[in-house]
Parts: C-alpha cells; sequence; structure tokens
C-alpha cells in the first residue's frame, strides 16, 4: 500500500500542477494558513457579537461540512462506468492491469483523499491558528484541541456520507431506512432532552470539555464508520447490466427550449443512470444542508426575524452553485474536439442542466420555509437561493470554464472567486435582514450573471483545453 499511495499522491499533485502550475497549487495551503492566521486576529472583534462558543460552532459546522463533501467515495463506481470517457488513466481505474484487487486500490485512493484534504484544508488552518497563539494570548493546548476537534469533525462529515453512499450504491432501500432511523434517532434525542442535537457533535462536546475517554470513544467511532464502509463498498459496477428504453429523442424535444437539447439531455441521462441525480442531490446537498440548518439554528437569537431562513437560503444558493460540477466532473471537452462542438457551446449546455437541477434547492428551501413556519418568507428566500446560485455559477464558470473542480486549487481563481460572490453575499444579507421583501431585490443579480456568462463563452473559446 505505501507505493500504490505515494504514487497516487504523486498523481494528483502532477495532475493539479500541470492545470495551472506547481508553485500557484503550492501556495493554496499557504493562503488558508494566512487566512486563520490574520483571522486570529480578528476574535477580539468577532466575539464582541458573536459569543465564542457560538463561533466555534461555525467553524466546525463549516469543517463538517467539507467531510461531507468530500466522502461521496460510494458513487465513484457509478459515475466511472457510466459517465468516463477514458482519456484520463488513472491508477484508481487500473484494477485490471495491476495484481492488486479493486478493493485494495480503492482503499488506498479513499486513504489518499483524506490526507490530500488534510493537508490542503484543515491542518492549515488549525496551523495558522496555533502560529497565532504567542501574539493573541490563547492558550497553545487550546489552539492544539482546536486542530484535534476540526480534524475530527472533517473526519465525521467524510465517514457519515462514505457509510450512507456506500449503501445507497448497494441497495436504495437500505438507504432510506437507514436515513429514517437516523431522523428517528436525532429526533428522538432532541425531544426527550429538549436540545438541539448539533451540541451532541462529538467534536464539538470535545472542544469544549475535553477528556482522553472522549477523544479515544469518538476515535473508535470513526474507525467504526470506516471500516464498516470498506466491508460494505462493491466494485462490481462494471458486471451488471441494465436495459433502457430510449429516452434521449423525448428528453431532447422537452428541453427544445434550451440552446443545445441533445446535450442537455445527454447529460441528465448521465446523471440519471449512473444514479447521480438521486445519489448527488442526497450526498452533496440536503444531508450536508439539513445537518449544517441544526448548527446554524443555534445563532437564531442573533438575527432578526426571518434572518436565519434568508441566511439559510443563501448558503443553500452557493452550496446549489456546485451543483454545477456534477455535470463536468467525469466529461472533459477531448471527446468533443472531433466534432463540431465548441468549448462555449458545450459550457452551455452544462449551464442548461445546471437550470434543470436548480428545481432541487428551490423545493427545499420553500420547504424549509414551510416546516420552519416562516412560509411569508418562501417566495422572497427562494428568489434569493436562486438568484445567488446563478450568480455564484456565472463566476465559477468565467473563472474555471469546464474544470471547476480542478481549479478551485488555483489561489488566484480561489482569491477572485471569494472577492466576488462574498462582496455580493454580504450585500444581499444586509438587504435582506432589513425587511421581508427587501430579498426581492436579489434578482438584479441576474445583470452580472448574463455579464459572467457571455464573458465566458468569449474567453474559454481562446483557450486551449487540456488534453487528459
Amino acid at each position: 500500500m505505501p507505493e500504490l499511495f505515494r504514487n497516487m499522491m504523486k498523481e494528483e499533485w502532477r495532475v493539479h500542477s500541470t492545470m495551472f502550475g506547481s508553485i500557484s497549487f503550492a501556495l493554496f495551503p499557504v493562503m488558508i494558513f494566512g487566512i486563520a492566521f490574520m483571522g486570529a486576529f480578528l476574535l477580539p472583534l468577532i466575539q464582541a457579537a458573536l459569543p465564542a462558543g457560538s463561533l466555534a460552532v461555525l467553524v466546525h459546522a463549516n469543517f463538517l461540512l467539507l467531510g461531507f463533501l468530500v466522502g461521496g467515495f460510494g458513487l465513484i463506481g457509478n459515475e466511472v462506468m457510466n459517465r468516463r470517457f477514458g482519456q484520463a488513466s488513472l491508477l484508481a481505474y487500473s484494477a485490471r492491469s495491476l495484481p492488486l484487487s479493486e478493493r485494495f486500490i480503492f482503499v488506498t485512493f479513499v486513504l489518499k483523499d483524506i490526507v490530500y484534504y488534510f493537508f490542503f484544508w484543515v491542518f492549515p488552518f488549525g496551523f495558522g491558528y496555533i502560529a497565532a497563539s504567542p501574539f493573541t494570548g490563547i492558550p497553545l493546548e487550546r489552539t492544539l484541541l482546536l486542530l484535534v476537534t476540526l480534524t475530527l469533525a472533517f473526519l465525521f462529515g467524510l465517514c457519515t456520507v462514505f457509510i450512507l453512499s456506500t449503501v445507497y450504491a448497494r441497495s436504495r432501500a437500505a438507504l432510506w431506512l437507514a436515513v429514517i432511523v437516523l431522523g428517528v434517532f436525532w429526533g428522538s434525542l432532541a425531544a426527550v432532552t429538549g436540545m438541539n442535537p448539533a451540541l451532541f457533535f462529538p467534536p464539538l462536546l470535545l472542544y469544549f470539555s475535553f477528556s482522553y475517554a472522549s477523544l479515544v470513544l469518538s476515535c473508535a467511532l470513526l474507525l467504526l464508520l470506516f471500516l464498516l464502509s470498506v466491508m460494505l463498498f462493491s466494485p462490481e459496477y462494471a458486471g451488471t447490466v441494465k436495459e433502457v428504453k430510449n429516452s434521449f429523442s423525448p428528453l431532447t424535444r422537452r428541453l427544445s427550449f434550451f440552446p443545445d437539447p441533445p446535450l442537455a439531455a445527454k447529460d441528465l441521462l448521465d446523471l440519471h443512470r449512473s444514479g447521480s441525480v438521486v445519489g448527488q442531490t442526497l450526498f452533496s446537498f440536503l444531508i450536508p444542508l439539513v445537518v449544517i440548518w441544526f448548527f446554524l439554528s443555534l445563532l437564531g437569537p442573533f438575527f432578526p426575524p426571518h434572518g436565519l431562513l434568508f441566511t439559510f437560503a443563501i448558503l443553500t444558493g452557493v452550496i446549489a452553485s456546485t451543483m454545477y460540477t456534477w455535470v463536468t466532473m467525469f466529461d472533459t471537452f477531448g471527446p468533443y474536439a472531433c466534432l463540431p462542438v465548441s468549448v462555449s457551446t458545450l459550457i452551455r449546455s452544462k449551464v442548461s442542466t445546471f437550470a434543470v437541477l436548480q428545481a432541487v434547492p428551490a423545493a427545499f428551501i420553500a420547504a424549509v420555509a414551510v416546516l420552519t413556519g416562516d412560509a411569508p418568507a418562501l417566495v422572497p428566500a427562494v428568489v434569493l437561493c436562486l438568484a445567488v446560485s446563478f450568480y455564484a455559477v456565472s463566476v465559477t464558470v468565467w473563472l474555471t470554464g469546464l474544470s471547476p473542480n480542478v481549479l478551485v486549487y488555483d489561489v488566484r481563481v480561489l482569491i477572485s472567486y471569494l472577492i466576488l460572490v462574498g462582496i455580493v453575499l454580504t450585500i444581499f444579507s444586509a438587504v435582506s435582514f432589513a425587511g421581508l421583501y427587501y430579498a426581492l431585490t436579489s434578482v438584479v443579480l441576474v445583470i452580472p450573471s448574463l455579464l459572467f456568462f457571455r464573458r465566458a463563452m468569449v474567453k474559454w473559446d481562446t483557450v486551449d483545453q487540456a488534453g487528459f
């Protein structure tokens, strides 16, 4: 395993450094370190408006969300078998040419991804906070504890989605049973204790009241989840045979109002037949947001009326914009190069597919508004969510083209994205807090969104696409 692991890490580095250069890629964790280091000096100002305990909840929730977004390994097999064209030859897909089992290669791949994301996201943030401790007066042991609990939060998110996605790949009925059991458990816990279930999150409990027994118990639970996920993982995707009726022509006719109906229909059929419409929606969207809602609701007293729903709508819009990666992850321009299809045409088709998928966040925010008794804010919240989602994806398309999942590690791209999206989020957060229907003003985001889309079409038609 060490040799395979080492080669996979080299492979990951080479893929990213090929896209935008080794130096820019290496600067990414340095940027995360700098954000945490400088943020530590702002803690006194932040704590004047937000207590330290609530701030700790938000930070842990963010790293839990990162784990959620990374952990859908159980979907990889179906995605690759249904949507990959074969232009990339990665070690993870070489089981038939190596004297190694598919399960062995898969476990190594998962461990590689865990280490990869840890050193690019979790460790730089924690180490930045540690490096600032001599200047801020924060005890060193508290900063070290934060690094440990953030790591655990990331791993809990990753392992939870890992096991659920693995169960989903085997049996959808078993997945829904597991989701129902978990929902009943957390609901019963909230009813019996009268407390928000998020307060029972193990890394939070460990951060607020450290004990070695709790640390060992948390690690043991993570190990159990990981081992169960690996045991349940089934690599035999290629051996299954599916017979499906011709849906391409009817779907193309239904999508005739889009600029490129055949390409949009192809993407939707790929997502449907690989199970990703349900799988990605559940593991990359619904489960993370439901959990984040519980954490965010702890801050309810700090929001004005309807403020909690509007904040959640903005967050949902940002996460919904990542649906663009669902239709570009295993689909590069290479196979289309021999067809009369330009890069801009392919991008338009991906955005069209993205637009269809936005029915999911719209329905989700509407359901949240009704279930939380905030029905009067339903329409403004849905409009705000969709406006933010389309604006964020327009910035993503302009900055990254057909490679949003790869170029996120380009420091210049990420900083540009954070500035362009962050300014808009700040403005419309403040505007929506001012009054119930002020959130409707977010429709003006259609103007910069169209501008970014048009500039992206021109920009990426003049750029030579990577060949892998």
